[in-house]
């Protein structure tokens, strides 16, 4: 059986995770495609503004990768606490 100080810390990391992700796809949507959209309006990208771009293509592009990035460091959070499968 897993201690309490231990199921803690582990929650507490895997929390961290979530919501560093969650951070990183909300400025890449929505702050990028978005918000700074009239500031990204002179970097071009594919023959479109940087803005647009990361509204239509990015922020997926950024989302799948979160995806790998997430399911990589749950693994090793995983197998620090024991918990892995």
């Amino acid at each position: 059986m897993v201690d309490k100080s231990s199921s803690d810390a582990y929650w507490k990391a895997n929390v961290r995770i979530i919501l560093i992700s969650l951070v990183i796809w909300f400025v890449c949507s929505f702050g990028m495609g978005i918000i700074l959209r009239p500031a990204l309006m002179g970097i071009s990208v594919g023959g479109a503004d940087l803005g647009f771009w990361m509204a239509q293509n990015g922020s997926i592009y950024v989302f799948i990768v979160l995806i790998f990035v997430y399911a990589k460091m749950m693994n090793k959070l995983d197998r620090e606490h024991g918990v892995e499968e």
